[in-house]
């Protein structure tokens, strides 16, 4: 394996700033690459067993987030400079690809994303509370006023930029589409605003009612596909926070929102993004967000845009405050270890610490990106 290791590290930093790291093996011996005396190691690879040995020695990224996720291998160290080397490790699984998309053809896209979405959210809420911002529960990025500024105050922020994007009064009734865990529609529901919130999760329906019946906020919470989501009358607006991915039809997602919204209605989106439709790592796809799930596509998505009825009022760029959200949520994460791994197991802590920690490494080296905009349908 050393051999292997060796060869890939000295072509793949033939024109990059090298990352000095080591491996551990099984029995202890240490091999080192690009680690001197004014390079000491980055972090550490421990290999655990057999099956951690073969993972490592194929290069192949997704053998070896799977060999992490089930303790064939561990990370000590800086586990956000490996992840920015992720390219170091081959991706290339057109199975996988193929498999992702050939379960809607049979199910139908609706079915299909219900039961994707279910793969990642219907874990318990207890779960998600354990590294989300304590006072809206907000599972988007927050917008921060300095690097250091708390999460829960980025949060509340961001609930605050909506609600203005939206221009709504009390009384005025808005359709949240991604219900989550309550952030947005506690939050203007407090204020007289009627909020009918609609999410395809069993365990976000079942925590959003409880919640909203406790709080005694009028907040109606629908289990539907907003693609199929029907209503008596137009809504005032619209609330799309980070729901977007899911919704990979812009054409059809705008279509929905032209119907159920009154002329002059404003839409408030935000979304993460990346220049290619279809590049999240196999690993991403078949264990974090399986299914049609995709980053916004921005080029895409304003050429449907400028098709539509609707106006684009404004554009933010949100990749650093994205950066920081993933970033304190991965810490939390790490701080609550030992708890998560009581209640939940040691697999699925590990899964969400390759997806905040890697999720914040993406956002940090731009590989990933991050928008929020308004939109506003034409008046009648």
């Amino acid at each position: 394996m050393a051999d292997v290791l060796g060869r890939r590290y000295d072509e793949y930093f033939r024109d990059r700033s090298p990352v000095p790291f080591e491996v551990v093996a099984r029995d202890g011996t240490t091999q080192s690459f690009g680690v001197s005396g004014t390079a000491p190691p980055t972090f550490s690879v421990l290999v655990r067993d057999e099956a951690g040995h073969d993972a490592l020695a194929s290069l192949d990224q997704l053998q070896v987030a799977l060999a992490y996720l089930r303790g064939h291998l561990d990370v000590e160290g800086d586990i956000v400079a490996l992840l920015n080397m992720r390219g170091f490790f081959s991706d290339i699984h057109p199975i996988e690809f193929i498999g992702r998309w050939l379960p809607s053809l049979w199910q139908g896209k609706t079915d299909h994303d219900r039961r994707a979405i279910s793969q990642h959210y219907d874990e318990e809420s207890e779960f998600f509370l354990t590294f989300l911002d304590s006072r809206h529960r907000c599972y988007t990025q927050g917008v921060f006023a300095s690097d250091d500024e708390p999460l829960e105050d980025a949060m509340t922020r961001k609930m605050d930029i909506a609600l203005d994007a939206i221009q709504v009064k009390p009384g005025d009734r808005v359709l949240e589409v991604g219900g989550g865990w309550g952030a947005f529609a506690e939050h203007a529901a407090q204020r007289g605003i009627d909020v009918t919130t609609v999410t395809l999760a069993e365990e976000s329906e079942r925590f959003l009612n409880r919640l909203f019946a406790d709080k005694q906020l009028p907040v109606t919470v629908v289990r539907e596909h907003i693609l199929r989501f029907q209503a008596s009358s137009p809504f005032d607006a619209i609330v799309n926070m980070g729901v977007t991915e899911h919704l990979p039809d812009y054409r059809a997602s705008l279509q929905t929102y032209a119907r159920l919204l009154r002329p002059g209605g404003r839409v408030y989106l935000d979304a993460l993004a990346m220049r290619r439709k279809h590049t999240s790592s196999t690993f991403f796809k078949k264990y974090i967000y399986p299914g049609r799930s995709a980053p916004l596509l921005l080029h895409s998505y304003l050429r449907q845009v400028a098709h539509s009825p609707f106006e684009l009022l404004n554009l933010e760029d949100d990749r650093h405050n994205y950066f920081l959200t993933c970033r304190a949520w991965a810490e939390r994460l790490d701080a609550r270890r030992d708890e998560i791994t009581a209640r939940w197991g040691e697999e699925l802590y590990r899964r969400f610490r390759i997806f905040l920690w890697g999720s914040a490494s993406g956002f940090d080296t731009r590989m990933v990106q991050a928008y929020r905009w308004t939109l506003q349908r034409e008046p009648a």
